[in-house]
């Protein structure tokens, strides 16, 4: 789940695939209300982030066990995430209806994890005598270590806009469809928002 500036292709892909399972893995557990309008079911939707439901911590478990983390690491980095889906703050901003499909514009405030993270990799290009083992090679663990700590000391808010499309199924329900990767991205607080300046 990190995002930065020069990941080769193999670990974007990576990423990708597995906030494409957090969001399948959500919207096929509960992203469905019987309340009469959109934006009750994309409410429905990041309640289940902000009360760590335990959906979402199942496939947490799951997306930390492709990580190349110790245990440590992974405790640390599992409340890093915990603590990122149940601080996120939103407000549903407006909806609009054309039948049975809606959009639902919400802003989301999350954590910046994007900006972090960048900083953490300029930091260990330009120090990388810091991130090497007694024999000068490159130290995963090191560096792992040191972006974790960062990432669990931020206080920086970020906000995005995600547009939820939402649709009435057969029997009378909204049901948030399935997110595209930016939109994941925001809600996971690493969306590069660089490229929209």
């Amino acid at each position: 789940m990190f995002l930065v500036n020069n990941i080769d292709g193999e670990d974007m892909k990576k990423i990708y695939q597995l906030l494409l399972i957090v969001s399948i893995f959500i919207f096929t557990t509960g992203c469905t209300s019987n309340k009469s309008t959109a934006q009750d079911a994309v409410k429905v939707f990041l309640d289940q982030y902000n009360n760590l439901n335990s959906s979402v911590l199942t496939d947490l478990e799951n997306i930390i066990k492709e990580e190349d983390f110790n245990e440590e690491q992974k405790d640390l980095y599992r409340d890093i995430i915990k603590k990122q889906y149940s601080d996120m703050v939103y407000e549903v901003e407006s909806e609009s209806y054309n039948g049975n499909d809606a959009i639902v514009k919400t802003k989301v405030t999350v954590y910046d994890l994007y900006k972090v993270q960048n900083e953490v990799n300029n930091y260990m290009h330009n120090n990388q005598n810091e991130f090497v083992n007694n024999e000068g090679v490159f130290d995963n663990n090191l560096y792992l270590n040191y972006r974790l700590k960062e990432m669990n000391k931020v206080t920086d808010r970020v906000d995005y806009t995600i547009d939820f499309r939402v649709k009435k199924d057969k029997s009378g329900n909204w049901m948030v469809q399935e997110l595209d990767n930016s939109d994941l991205e925001k809600i996971h607080g690493i969306y590069n928002y660089d490229i929209e300046k």
